[in-house]
């Protein structure tokens, strides 16, 4: 290599190294600001701060940034600009396809160069908040399309992930369609949906995430069995759930409280540790801890006066970056509605925070092998210039791989951490409902005016942020 290209390739790696620094933080730290308000309540402002973030509708984290203003503007109840953005997040979703070369830049840097494309889970969650404010804003045809856009989705995820014990199928989603088919008079396709869910919760929510069988579910399916007129079903499923279904005639209308509970998980990162040792052209990569052992083949190199050498050098030891999720706990663990001598449990449907933890540790071994494989190309990048005497160069690329060393700890985390609801049948006009939130050290009650409608049904929402207040000092600095 001649002087001049040396010292042209030293610049270069130099300049990236400083522009990476500051690249050290989480996505989390790096948009503080935004979550800080957020958290908070202060919904203006972080509509404002993320109105000032041209550059991210724009770039390589344009999800996030569609999502987050998605929902800062479902929270101030702009159901309509709200949609918007969601919209465009679903757009995004359908249509992204590989850059191939930031895959490739990805594996000299870190995932962080890519496009984020979201989480199974983010992706179903963007029709969920697009149905309720369809539905919130009377268009409850439309709140059915995004039933048959979250149909395709889940007929997606169960042929993607078809092995046992995976996150493949999505009960509280069926819960969601169901009741929309419900609210637009659609008993039959009401009941199919509640019948799936059932079916999700009792095989496979109750074993992954704790979560039994809500008695609001139960309720709707035999009470949509008995409007179709599907006696045996009906009879089924009393036998299944030991009681009889009392029907209901009363001539009100019917509210669903679903009630968001803090605050989903922080996405942040962890270093994993792993000895190395070869075997012919193999190298294995193995952490006692984790009980992980990989390995690929990297066979002998040459450098430039042909001698062969080993693509790792001497190493003994790799760090590898990967993400991990924090949770924040919630404030509340346990909900009641009220009116007048009515009481009724809000039942959780969704626990975002324990599908995030399973999802990550489903691909934990997968991920884990491409940023051994991308660390193995950096190291083996440092041993080609040493044995070429290029130790300055190697040293200085050295650096850059340590800062660039780096997770994805991008991801929607505006999401509630979990998702109850109920349902109550109402004399119809405006009537006030009570909620109280309860804690292990704190308890609060809420109020609402409702005007239930005749023969029909209200969708509220309430999202209650608080989370445990000995965590929030920990979330807001932890890398």
């Amino acid at each position: 290599m001649k002087k001049n290209e040396s010292k042209y390739i030293s610049l270069c790696l130099s300049g990236i190294l400083l522009l990476l620094l500051p690249s050290c933080l989480s996505h989390y730290q790096q948009n503080i600001q935004f979550y800080k308000h957020y958290e908070t309540g202060n919904f203006k402002a972080a509509e404002k701060v993320l109105l000032h973030q041209k550059k991210a509708s724009q770039g390589k984290d344009k999800l996030l940034y569609h999502l987050n203003l998605g929902t800062v503007y479902a929270m101030q109840e702009a159901y309509e600009a709200s949609n918007q953005h969601f919209e465009e997040a679903y757009i995004l979703g359908e249509d992204y396809r590989k850059n191939y070369l930031n895959e490739a830049a990805s594996f000299l840097t870190n995932p962080t160069v890519t496009e984020y494309q979201g989480e199974d889970l983010e992706l179903l969650m963007i029709h969920y908040y697009k149905a309720l404010n369809f539905l919130k804003m009377g268009q409850n045809q439309k709140a059915l399309v995004e039933c048959k856009r979250l149909q395709i989705k889940l007929n997606e995820l169960s042929d993607r992930y078809t092995s046992e014990n995976k996150y493949n199928r999505d009960a509280f989603i069926h819960t969601l369609m169901g009741i929309i088919y419900d609210a637009n008079q659609d008993a039959n396709n009401a009941f199919i949906a509640y019948r799936n869910a059932l079916k999700i919760y009792q095989e496979d929510y109750k074993e992954m995430f704790g979560i039994e069988v809500p008695e609001q579910l139960k309720q709707d399916a035999m009470r949509t069995a008995h409007q179709m007129g599907f006696q045996e079903e009906l009879a089924q499923l009393e036998n299944e759930f030991g009681q009889k279904y009392q029907a209901n005639s009363h001539a009100g209308g019917d509210v669903v409280f679903l009630w968001h509970n803090g605050l989903g998980p922080i996405k942040s990162e962890m270093a994993v540790n792993f000895l190395i040792s070869r075997r012919g052209s193999r190298v294995y990569f193995a952490n006692e801890t984790h009980k992980l052992r990989l390995d690929f083949l990297l066979p002998l190199r040459k450098n430039e006066n042909g001698d062969e050498y080993d693509p790792l050098g001497s190493l003994s030891m790799l760090r590898v970056a990967f993400p991990r999720y924090i949770e924040r706990p919630t404030l509340y663990q346990k909900g009641t509605i009220t009116w007048q001598n009515q009481s009724q449990s809000l039942e959780m449907v969704e626990n975002i925070d324990a599908i995030a933890h399973k999802v990550l540790r489903e691909r934990f071994v997968r991920e884990l092998g491409t940023g051994l494989l991308r660390l193995a190309i950096k190291k083996s990048q440092e041993v080609a210039l040493r044995q070429n005497d290029k130790n300055r160069l190697a040293s200085l690329l050295s650096l850059v791989n340590a800062a660039t060393e780096k997770a994805d700890t991008r991801a929607w985390q505006t999401l509630p951490n979990r998702i109850h609801y109920t349902r109550l049948r109402l004399p119809a006009g405006t009537q006030t409902i009570k909620m109280r939130a309860e804690g292990f050290r704190n308890s609060r009650d809420f109020e609402f005016n409702l005007n239930i409608p005749k023969g029909a049904t209200l969708f509220h929402t309430f999202h209650s942020l608080e989370i445990d207040p000995s965590f929030r000092h920990y979330s807001m600095n932890h890398r």
